[in-house]
């Protein structure tokens, strides 16, 4: 198995927590960004028996973005292949197999607001704070992920400007599922994995795979996407065991077969 540096993880029965672990701010590097790729690509084996994720922060902050001092040897010649290394961790992230929990905390700025965005829900403590800052260093990116949790105009307002939003102020617009204080950040999130880990692991990779591959679609090209999952989702032990339970009115008992 692969070892890792910038990342920790435990495994709790049918959920897991994943910490970003580069102190003082978790700020990433290229090689963190490799890890987090070679992690997501291969979750199952990393986490065999999770269901549901939670994505967390070590220490005070989330993310507080791509380390800065790699941006000073940046230039036209060797961003395309740092560039691509960026884009493979979030979409490692956003492909997971498993379902993946933000729980943010302090700063999630430039990559760690793509962290956030990349992932399928978040939950943000009071201390969170949002930010693009990339007009601010000189780079461009994060927008896209920032449109999966606001509107455009928010969106705009916070990538022209570079300022911190605090979560509380995100919340309306329904990218953030709650927020909490900070001392009951990791037991909501955890909460909300559990909640969301009753369900057949077979099922809930279906519908990881469906929300994806639908996002942008349209209506009808969607649906008919979503249907075929269904008839492929039917060969399944799970999906019989989930109609005998809710029938009978017992718990079902899933194989992930």
């Amino acid at each position: 198995m692969a070892q890792f540096e910038f990342i920790d993880w435990q495994e709790n029965g049918t959920t897991a927590t994943v910490w970003l672990n580069r102190p003082p701010a978790n700020a990433v590097n290229q090689a963190m960004y490799v890890e987090l790729k070679e992690f997501f690509d291969n979750v199952d084996v990393h986490l065999p028996e999770a269901r549901v994720l939670v994505l967390a922060g070590r220490g005070k902050h989330f993310c507080g973005g791509n380390d800065l001092e790699e941006f000073k040897t940046l230039d036209p010649e060797n961003s395309p292949a740092r560039m691509k290394q960026v884009r493979e961790a979030f979409f490692a992230i956003y492909d997971s197999t498993k379902p993946v929990i933000a729980a943010v905390q302090g700063a999630a700025v430039g990559t760690g607001l793509a962290i956030a965005g990349s992932c399928d829900l978040v939950v943000a403590a009071e201390s969170a704070r949002f930010a693009l800052p990339e007009v601010k260093v000189g780079v461009m990116g994060g927008a896209k992920h920032l449109s999966r949790m606001v509107p455009q105009g928010v969106v705009r307002l916070m990538h022209l400007s570079g300022d911190l939003i605090p979560a509380a102020k995100l919340l309306q617009y329904g990218g953030i599922v709650d927020v909490v204080p900070d001392e009951e950040l990791y037991a909501r999130a955890q909460s909300l994995a559990e909640s969301l880990a009753r369900h057949s692991p077979a099922a809930l990779r279906f519908a990881k795979q469906s929300l994806n591959a639908i996002e942008y679609t349209d209506l009808k090209s969607g649906y008919e996407f979503e249907q075929s999952l269904t008839g492929e989702l039917s060969g399944y032990e799970d999906s019989k065991e989930a109609l005998s339970a809710f029938l009978e009115r017992r718990t079902p008992v899933y194989t992930g077969r």
